[in-house]
């Protein structure tokens, strides 16, 4: 169970709900309520499928490139880290920032929500969690994580649309405070990963 737990606030953290929330309702602000709701599925359903996917097939591709699973936990743990240094320091609120940008020039485009939620530090994240099972059985855990991240990111998206905020600064505070202490978690949860991944590799390849 704590396990399931600490994955599942991994993959929130990176996912940022209430980032996706605001860059959704920038792009929708135009659309009624049945469109938002009908690309929110959209988006929900393609965040879903990298993910999964990601977790499914991520440790073969590893595989199929001779990495180790130990060596690949060394080495998300550290990109988790990395992420999770620059959302403690603020540079993911000054990239979201500019994404709120890009989402108003782009009309209608669901693309900057789901490159934002699928980012490439998620999909790190997912193979980690799935490779830290260590285990030829389906990755449970981090299907778990992504079908309740998944599920928390569409509350938020239904949640600040019908809220319909229209200030870019409103509760900016707030998401600062959030990404913040998430960044913690990712860093936490990096370093524990990387741990993991050194001391199994020194057992399996003992001196």
């Amino acid at each position: 169970m704590q396990q399931h737990l600490q994955a599942i606030v991994t993959v929130l953290s990176l996912v940022n709900p209430l980032m996706c929330g605001a860059l959704f309702a920038r792009i929708e602000s135009t659309q009624s309520r049945k469109a938002q709701i009908r690309d929110s599925i959209k988006v929900v359903l393609a965040v879903l499928s990298i993910l999964v996917l990601a977790a499914l097939f991520g440790t073969r591709i590893l595989h199929l490139f001779g990495i180790s699973l130990d060596a690949f936990a060394v080495a998300g743990g550290g990109v988790l880290s990395w992420i999770g240094f620059s959302m403690l320091s603020g540079q993911s609120t000054m990239d979201s920032s500019t994404m709120h940008q890009d989402a108003v020039n782009e009309q209608h485009s669901l693309t900057p929500v789901i490159l934002f939620a699928a980012s490439p530090g998620t999909i790190t994240g997912v193979i980690t969690l799935a490779t830290a099972q260590h285990s030829p059985e389906l990755p449970i855990t981090a299907l778990v994580a992504i079908s309740v991240a998944v599920a928390v990111m569409w509350m938020a998206i239904l949640l600040v649309t019908s809220v319909d905020k229209t200030s870019t600064n409103s509760g900016g505070f707030f998401r600062d405070t959030v990404s913040r202490f998430m960044g913690l978690i990712v860093i936490a949860m990096g370093i524990q990963f990387a741990l993991s991944g050194i001391r199994a590799f020194m057992i399996t390849n003992p001196t």
